[in-house]
């Protein structure tokens, strides 16, 4: 059963993808982006890389799931990922996804990040931690479901809407400078965000880590929005 401890995990993964590995998703998504000629509209939109890159990190995936279960024991397979490029001048704002509505099936559970590409300044992903209580709604999970009993869920909150504003209330951040080639894994009721690009691009790949029972769900169109804020 899932519980809140999940939903608030965090787990690096070093070593999720080889350099040569990172070189060939690169090369691919830079032949994508070539073909397509694909801009995003806004730092939220995302790109669904071809077949080949999904399969690269399927199998990436595939061989850290053990270490992913440690934090997310009741992790069972990612959706499609999607391709985010932001440049000087974008940032993404503090925001929390929260769980959706607890009753669908697959839970999306946490959230995973790939660093393809650093800024040369900036654009650093980061996670708040805090103790305000107006970040939690009053649902508590019963005992007939996926969830533990006792399971709290918090508000699902952007930079336009929620309950309270997250760049106001008392919190701690937490900045994230995975080395090359690693992977982060955190729990889809954190707040998170990405600090405004300065200088160069940050390249990154983002799926969600979902629990069933449930399918996996369909990639979206190419040069679709992402079904979720980024991160």
């Amino acid at each position: 059963m899932i519980n809140t401890s999940e939903t608030l995990a965090v787990q690096t993964i070093e070593n999720f993808l080889t350099a040569d590995e990172t070189a060939q998703v690169t090369k691919i998504v830079d032949d994508q982006l070539a073909a397509t000629g694909w801009v995003p509209a806004r730092p939220s939109e995302g790109l669904t890389p071809p077949d080949a890159a999904q399969e690269i990190l399927s199998g990436a995936i595939g061989r850290a799931m053990p270490v992913i279960r440690r934090a997310f024991p009741s992790a069972a397979f990612v959706a499609p990922w999607l391709y985010h490029d932001l440049k000087p001048g974008d940032e993404i704002r503090s925001h929390v996804h929260g769980m959706g509505d607890p009753d669908e099936r697959p839970v999306r559970l946490a959230r995973v990040v790939f660093n393809l590409q650093d800024a040369g300044s900036g654009g650093e992903f980061y996670l708040d931690t805090s103790a305000c209580d107006e970040l939690w709604t009053g649902r508590v999970a019963e005992a007939d479901g996926v969830f533990a009993p006792g399971t709290r869920f918090v508000h699902e909150i952007t930079a336009r809407s929620g309950p309270v504003a997250l760049d106001a209330i008392a919190a701690t951040r937490w900045i994230c400078r995975p080395p090359a080639g690693t992977t982060l894994v955190y729990g889809a009721q954190l707040i998170h965000g990405v600090t405004p690009v300065i200088a160069g691009r940050a390249r990154k790949l983002i799926t969600d880590l979902c629990a069933g029972p449930g399918t996996r769900p369909e990639a979206p169109q190419p040069h679709s929005r992402a079904l979720h804020a980024p991160h």
